[in-house]
């Protein structure tokens, strides 16, 4: 499943794509995934395109801040996804908290081994 949403996020235009092992680390969820959008606006659309996308494999998302569109949270249960804005994104800095050594200033697609 993880390749399949970071590609629909990666087809769609998401930034700094990050994909996150949480197996062994938090009983939350298998993977996590954090990327940017340009604006509130691609930000929300995002989790909308995510969020239909994913209810093909029979799940289920809730979706949470898409009407701010700063930072929105899209919970398949297995999996989370985080998509924000670039600035809202580096106060954050959510993959530090996972120790995941990622380079801000990088605009390429990076998964994590």
């Amino acid at each position: 499943m993880k390749e399949i949403v970071v590609k629909i996020l990666d087809d769609n235009k998401a930034e700094k794509i990050v994909d996150i092992d949480l197996a062994g680390k938090t009983s939350i969820a298998d993977f996590m995934v954090i990327c940017s959008g340009r604006s509130s606006r691609q930000v929300s659309a995002l989790a909308d395109i995510l969020s239909e996308t994913v209810k093909d494999y029979d799940l289920q998302p809730k979706i949470e801040g898409k009407e701010n569109g700063d930072w929105v949270v899209v919970d398949a249960g297995d999996f989370i996804v985080h998509i924000f804005r670039p600035e809202v994104r580096d106060f954050y800095q959510l993959e530090k908290m996972w120790g995941v050594d990622f380079n801000a200033a990088d605009h390429t697609l990076y998964i994590s081994a």
